[in-house]
C-alpha cells in the first residue's frame, strides 16, 4: 500500500477541549462557538446541573439563573449533598471518553486526564459588569451574587475533589486574560491556538500563557 494511501486511512485524532473560568468570564459563549467552528459536541456542566435542579422542583431556569434566588438556593442544596455534582461529572467523563467534544465545566480540567484545557481569566469587577449587562441588574448586585456563589462553589469542589477553583491553574495548557478583550477577540485568539496546537501539532503537549494573572 502506498504511503499516501496509508495516510488517508489513518484515523482522525479525537479532539477534547475543556473551557473553564469563573462566572462572567465568557466561557459558555466561547465553548459554544468553538464547538460550532470545529464541529464538536458541546456539553455544559452548568446546564446539566440545571436539569437536575428542574427535576428537584426548581423553577425559572432562565439566563442568569445561577445568580438569582433559585440558583442560590440550589447551590445551598449542593453544598449539603454532593450527589448532584457527582452525577454531572460522571456524565461529562463518559462524554469525554467518546471524544470530539467541548466541555464547558468547572471540574473537568482536574478530573479529566486528557484534552486541551483553557482557563479564561477576568477581574471580579469586569465579570460583574458583564453579568449585570446580561441580566439587567446593577453591577453592585452582580458583584455581591458572584462573591457568594464563588465562595460556596469553591468550597464544594475543595471538599469533593481537593482543588481550589480560581486559584489552582496546574491542569491548564492555556490561560487567557480576557479583561480587555472583546468576545470575538478571545474567540480568534483561541482559534489560532487550537489550529496550531491541536490540529497542526496534536501529538505534542505545550503550555502557553497569555496575560498576567
Amino acid at each position: 500500500m502506498a504511503r499516501s494511501e496509508k495516510a488517508r486511512k489513518k484515523p482522525k485524532k479525537s479532539i477534547i477541549v475543556c473551557v473553564c473560568g469563573l462566572a462572567g468570564s465568557g466561557k459558555s459563549t466561547l465553548a459554544k462557538k468553538l464547538a460550532e467552528k470545529y464541529k464538536l459536541k458541546y456539553c455544559s456542566g452548568g446546564n446539566a446541573l440545571k436539569d437536575l435542579a428542574m427535576q428537584e422542583g426548581y423553577e425559572s431556569l432562565n439566563r442568569g439563573w445561577w445568580e438569582r434566588k433559585e440558583g442560590m438556593r440550589f447551590l445551598e442544596e449542593r453544598s449539603e449533598d454532593s450527589k448532584f455534582d457527582k452525577a454531572v461529572d460522571k456524565k461529562l467523563l463518559e462524554l469525554a471518553r467518546k471524544g470530539d467534544v467541548v466541555l464547558d465545566s468547572w471540574t473537568m480540567p482536574w478530573l479529566l486526564k486528557k484534552g486541551f484545557k483553557i482557563w479564561l481569566e477576568g477581574s471580579p469587577k469586569k465579570r460583574a459588569e458583564r453579568i449585570a449587562k446580561r441580566d439587567g441588574i446593577s453591577v453592585k448586585e452582580a458583584l455581591k451574587a458572584l462573591r457568594i456563589k464563588e465562595k460556596q462553589t469553591k468550597a464544594i469542589y475543595e471538599k469533593l475533589y481537593g482543588f481550589s477553583l480560581g486559584e489552582d491553574f496546574a491542569p491548564f495548557h492555556l490561560i487567557l486574560d480576557t479583561e480587555n478583550l472583546a468576545a470575538e477577540e478571545v474567540f480568534q485568539v483561541l482559534c489560532a491556538v487550537i489550529d496550531n496546537m491541536l490540529i497542526a501539532s496534536s501529538a505534542q503537549k505545550s503550555e502557553v500563557i497569555f496575560g498576567a494573572l
